[in-house]
């Protein structure tokens, strides 16, 4: 594992970062387990000018990528999704997490799909589940694009400063957003 992360930390500095940052979004919505933000942190603080940039590329390979992970749950689920679920941890959650799915599929891709939880667990899941294929892309793109585009943009306008607590205490920040998003949609759903 430490040599393909060392290999993504090269490729960041290389001629062909953008490049290698499309093909790692791509692959980590499948199966990959090293994200993309390895390879957009560094890159955007080389050249902040091309940090959107770099999100909008992140985020439409990583929505292609998450196609491919719909398509191994939907097609492939037995063979090869169920050993990547359970290589993460999450064979053994898979039929109530394909029941949620069903009943709130863009709302669990959205709530999840933007923090560094592993979004290929999310794609191979949608696809298990049968989620609507549109309701999957729209909810991917909400998602992904939240995800690169706070990344970027921390990075955009704080620059280095602020990558230590990116790398640190982004999970707990979205986390705790997801969370406080969540409630309020309960807490209006019960009082209207």
């Amino acid at each position: 594992m430490r040599a393909i992360y060392d290999w993504m930390m090269r490729m960041s500095a290389g001629p062909n970062a953008p490049y290698a940052l499309a093909l790692v979004s791509f692959l980590e919505s499948s199966f990959f387990p090293i994200p993309p933000d390895v390879m957009l942190v560094p890159m955007v603080l080389a050249d902040r000018s091309k940090a959107w940039r770099h999100a909008a590329l992140a985020t439409v390979a990583s929505v292609l990528g998450g196609l491919a992970g719909y398509a191994i749950g939907y097609f492939l689920f037995d063979t090869i999704g169920r050993p990547v679920l359970e290589f993460y941890g999450y064979g053994g959650k898979t039929d109530a997490v394909m029941a949620w799915f069903r009943d709130w599929g863009v709302w669990i891709l959205i709530a999840k799909g933007w923090t560094p939880f592993p979004y290929k667990v999310l794609t191979i899941l949608a696809g298990a589940a049968h989620m609507d294929l549109a309701s999957f892309m729209i909810a991917s793109v909400v998602a992904r694009s939240m995800r690169f585009f706070l990344v970027a943009g921390l990075l955009y306008f704080f620059g280095e400063p602020i990558r230590d607590f990116i790398e640190k205490r982004l999970t707990l920040v979205t986390t705790a957003f997801v969370v406080a998003l969540i409630g309020g949609f309960v807490t209006l759903k019960f009082l209207v």
